[in-house]
């Protein structure tokens, strides 16, 4: 996840200092097999696609090493209104040429639009979305944050499959893993519709801030202490570090959740692609879920 990037979520310019923690971070996630990289047309304000735009310009011969997707639909407030969600042809449109632009890329791997806008026209949606393909501005679509319903009906419309579906997902966060037990969760029927589809299920937040995987202090309710034991517990067990046990989890799960990691610490980074190399067993899996729901299943 690209969020980090850019120095902040502030107006200053993107420094040196800037492209060259860019550059950094996306050498070491080639070198530790991590190829797809997370944008947003918002993200530090635009800044974190100009400054990974940057490094591809410097290094071209990056663009065919690494996947590369954005997101668009999300408008902030501004001199015409409130914040607000946007998937008006001219808006999203406009959004990838400005993506494209910042990047200094000709197509992008894959567009997903942001956050369900309760106000889509299906058909305009459609139409903007196959233009933009039919153009080779982007290769794939995926969507974030929608319900089963909402892609089933985005489907509809679309002569190309919707490929991902980015959405909060992590061990502090299971509502997607609770709606395959207990169908009363927002995401009811997501699991079994991704695999029936073939959608992959992108997790963001899937390393929960960190709860689980830095120091405790008196704050933190039981269940997180438990929790967290228990990672530590398990993190020995498979000699990997606990960020790879906290993603495990997801990873464990059949519908192959790719967790998206939004760190900008090398070393962190490192941690978290230790996952490649833990799969949880049943009981181990089990106990985590019980763990962080706070009770047993029913």
């Amino acid at each position: 996840g690209c969020m980090g990037l850019g120095g902040g979520w502030n107006t200053n310019s993107i420094s040196a200092g800037d492209i060259k923690q860019t550059e950094a971070i996306i050498e070491c996630c080639l070198d530790e097999g991590i190829r797809i990289f997370d944008h947003a047309d918002i993200y530090t304000y635009g800044k974190a696609e100009i400054a990974f735009g940057q490094v591809l310009q410097q290094s071209p011969n990056l663009r065919e090493q690494v996947s590369i997707q954005s997101k668009c639909g999300i408008r902030f407030e501004d001199v015409h209104g409130v914040k607000r969600y946007d998937f008006s042809p001219q808006w999203i449109t406009h959004s990838v040429e400005e993506i494209l632009q910042r990047l200094h890329i000709e197509q992008l791997d894959v567009l997903l639009l942001h956050r369900p806008d309760p106000l889509m026209q299906l058909e305009e949606v459609a139409q903007t979305l196959i233009a933009l393909h039919r153009a080779g501005k982007i290769a794939h679509i995926g969507v974030s944050n929608m319900h089963a319903a909402q892609l089933a009906f985005l489907q509809s419309a679309l002569p190309f499959p919707i490929i991902a579906n980015q959405i909060e997902l992590s061990l502090a966060k299971p509502g997607f893993i609770n709606a395959s037990i207990e169908p009363t969760h927002h995401y009811d029927g997501m699991a079994e519709y991704a695999q029936q589809q073939n959608i992959q299920i992108q997790a963001w937040g899937a390393l929960a801030q960190g709860q689980f995987t830095k120091e405790m202090n008196n704050d933190v309710s039981m269940n997180v202490q438990h929790t967290t034991n228990m990672i530590i517990q398990l993190a020995q067990q498979y000699d990997v570090s606990r960020e790879a046990i906290v993603l495990a989890f997801l990873t464990r799960h059949p519908v192959s959740i790719q967790p998206i990691i939004g760190t900008t610490n090398l070393a962190r980074i490192k941690a978290c692609a230790q996952v490649n190399r833990c799969e949880l067993s049943a009981v181990d899996w089990y106990g985590l879920l019980e763990s962080t729901r706070g009770n047993e299943v029913p």
